[in-house]
This record gives structure tokens, C-alpha cells and sequence, in this order.
């Protein structure tokens, strides 16, 4: 059936999932016109900060999840792909726009078609520009793909044998 630690790990996964979820620490990559719109949404009339998201971390060390905000171009690829590779693990990325998600109405030779040829993307948020109610579901998404994401946490041998002694 299961072993004596599972419920234990279970248990931590859960409680960090929860926690994690709770603290987005994010880092945004604004180039266009998006900008303003997710500027509006981190003010306090939509309240992000309700969803752990409120301060902005101007380091992606310091970062969990990168907001890429507008159009990419070919000559911006490589800063995006170095910003992204600098993040510790757990990391999260959100498309926020169409123009970054797709490429939007910029069809043309200088601008990246999607920044999922990138990196991955976890949420997207589509629009021109997004609606503030979509980004607060984009939000949503994300926590709850934050919350369900196996934490990696394994047992020492201390906690292995209370484990054991209390056989759960």
C-alpha cells in the first residue's frame, strides 16, 4: 500500500505547496506597451498583493516567476534566455499580452513569434492589452499550478526515524 513516511511528505508538500503560493516573488521583463497595463494591475485598486504578487523583485536571483510583458524581438532573445537561466529553481514564467504569447500583429523578420520557442511558459495571458480581470486569473492559475507542483522535499534521518516512531 504506502510507505510509513508518505503521509509525512505528503504532508510537507502540501503545507510548502500552500505556502509557495502565497509568495510569488516576481520578476517583470517589461519592453512595450503592456507595460502600463500590468503597472495598473499591481496598483491597489486590483490588489495583487492578495495573492502574494504585490512587490516586484528587481533581481532574477531573487525572483520565482518571470513576467514577460510586450514584444520580444530577435536582438532581446539572448537577455530573455539569460535573465530566465539566472533563476533558482522553483521557477515560473507567465506570457502576459499577445504579443508576447504569439508575436501579435508584429508578423515580421525582427520579432520573436511566441516566447515559448524560448523558454517555457507556464500561464499565458492573452490580449491587447490584457484586461486586468484576465491577468488576476492568470494569477490564480499560476498559484494553483504553484500549489500542485511536488516539492522535492525528502525526508533526513532524524525525521526519518520520528516517522518511524510514530508510524504514519
Amino acid at each position: 500500500m504506502f510507505g510509513q513516511s508518505n503521509w509525512l511528505t505528503t504532508k510537507v508538500d502540501a503545507a510548502l505547496g500552500w505556502a509557495r503560493k502565497f509568495s510569488i516573488f516576481q520578476y517583470p521583463f517589461v519592453t512595450a506597451c503592456c507595460g502600463m497595463e500590468y503597472m495598473a494591475t499591481a496598483c491597489s485598486h486590483y490588489d495583487v498583493d492578495r495573492f502574494g504578487a504585490g512587490f516586484p523583485r528587481f533581481s532574477p536571483r531573487q525572483a520565482d516567476v518571470l513576467f514577460v510583458v510586450g514584444t520580444i524581438s530577435h536582438k532581446m532573445a539572448p537577455i530573455l534566455k539569460k535573465i530566465y537561466d539566472q533563476m533558482t529553481e522553483p521557477k515560473w514564467v507567465v506570457a502576459f499580452g499577445v504579443c508576447t504569447c504569439t508575436g501579435g500583429f508584429y508578423d515580421n523578420y525582427a520579432t520573436v513569434q511566441g516566447i515559448d520557442t524560448l523558454i517555457p511558459v507556464d500561464v499565458y495571458i492573452p490580449g491587447c492589452p490584457p484586461r486586468p480581470e484576465n491577468v488576476l486569473d492568470g494569477l490564480m492559475k499560476l498559484q494553483a499550478k504553484i500549489q500542485a507542483q511536488h516539492s522535492g522535499v525528502t525526508l533526513g534521518a532524524s525525521s526519518q526515524a520520528i516517522a518511524d516512531k510514530l508510524h504514519v
